[in-house]
């Protein structure tokens, strides 16, 4: 298997619904892209200095299956918003 993670750090003058659409269309993506053993996103709650946003861990069951969803039109949407709307983006890609 392997692990998909990401984590935004938005630009300060991104607003909550901003936030809010990024995450909504995140999580409508397994619904729409197959092979996806596993998806979360959600919004970092203890806002650390060091703290990012918004962090996604996704799971597929090979290589494939990641590029599949890398691919896919609708990530290729909400990859766009996220690059616009991120001041960094950070990733790690890991077989387990």
């Amino acid at each position: 298997m392997l692990t998909h993670i990401v984590c935004w750090k938005y630009k300060p003058e991104v607003t909550d619904d901003q936030r809010n659409d990024h995450i909504a269309m995140l999580r409508a993506l397994p619904a729409v892209i197959p092979d996806i053993i596993s998806f979360n996103v959600g919004s970092d709650i203890l806002q650390l200095d060091r703290s990012f946003d918004t962090g996604l861990v996704a799971v597929y069951p090979d290589r494939a299956a990641l590029d599949a969803y890398t691919d896919h039109p609708e990530h290729q949407k909400v990859a766009a918003l996220g690059k616009q709307i991120a001041q960094q983006v950070v990733s790690v890609d890991f077989f387990n």
